[in-house]
């Protein structure tokens, strides 16, 4: 009874700033410099385990990137260079430790995209997105198109608003033993899909056929395993994953 009437005086907006200060405050425990966090820019002794099969050292104790969080903003910061030029950027479903970050970056028009109000700022359903085509020079869709029920049509619309010689930045889970994605319509309920996709909302589960599945005739789609550019050392100390989840399918538009 508590808990519903928590949800009901605070919005779910509210309890997630409420949750992240927690984070922030328990982050304290972890303090040392044995891995590094490029979001928060914090040191800490360890990460924390995290996923339905347990990673150890995935999750940064105060702002909660992942690996893939913490690839995708080195890619960002090095080879986008985001933080020095302006541009139009559409993000959809973001990470909360990537974003705080971005929007203090004022030059950049900054557009966060869900279909949930209470996580981004503007509602966009990623199928039919309201922005006039060749708006954005860059666009940031990690860990998304496993959860959409039209893959195709997702990519077909960012490909429409994305800019002459513009980069999409695509994200998802790789299963490394599957030459094609795995989807099945028939498979509906929670417990199903977490036991033959991994996770309880997917859809599918993406497999070596994934930058084929990517490519148009107008834009190049190349893939980076981007966790490769730093030493053994580095991936350790940065917590950069295992390259199931980290590999950035880069996507130009000609």
């Amino acid at each position: 009874m508590i808990k519903t009437l928590y949800k009901k005086i605070i919005s779910e907006r509210q309890r997630n700033n409420l949750r992240f200060a927690a984070y922030k405050l328990r982050s304290l425990f972890y303090r040392g410099d044995q891995y590094y966090c490029i979001c928060c820019d914090t040191s800490f002794r360890c990460f924390i385990t995290y996923g339905n099969d347990p990673r150890p050292n995935a999750l940064c104790p105060s702002c909660h990137s992942l690996e893939r969080t913490r690839v995708l903003m080195y890619y960002l910061q090095r080879e986008v260079k985001l933080f020095d030029r302006s541009l139009k950027f559409l993000h959809f479903a973001p990470e909360r430790a990537l974003e705080k970050k971005i929007k203090a970056h004022k030059s950049t028009s900054y557009f966060t995209a869900d279909i949930n109000s209470n996580l981004a700022d503007h509602v966009v359903d990623i199928l039919s997105i309201p922005f006039d085509n060749d708006t954005f020079n860059l666009i940031v869709c990690s860990h998304v198109l496993g959860h959409v029920a039209d893959e195709a049509k997702a990519i077909n619309e960012m490909l429409r608003v994305l800019k002459p010689n513009g980069e999409a930045i695509i994200m998802t889970v790789i299963n490394s033993l599957l030459e094609n994605t795995f989807e099945d319509d028939g498979i509906l309920s929670e417990s199903d899909r977490l036991k033959q996709y991994g996770e309880s909302d997917l859809l599918r589960k993406h497999g070596q056929d994934f930058e084929q599945r990517l490519q148009r005739k107008d834009w190049t789609v190349i893939a980076k395993d981007y966790r490769l550019t730093f030493s053994a050392e580095e991936q350790r100390c940065y917590s950069l994953g295992n390259g199931n989840r980290e590999v950035i399918f880069s996507c130009k538009k000609n």
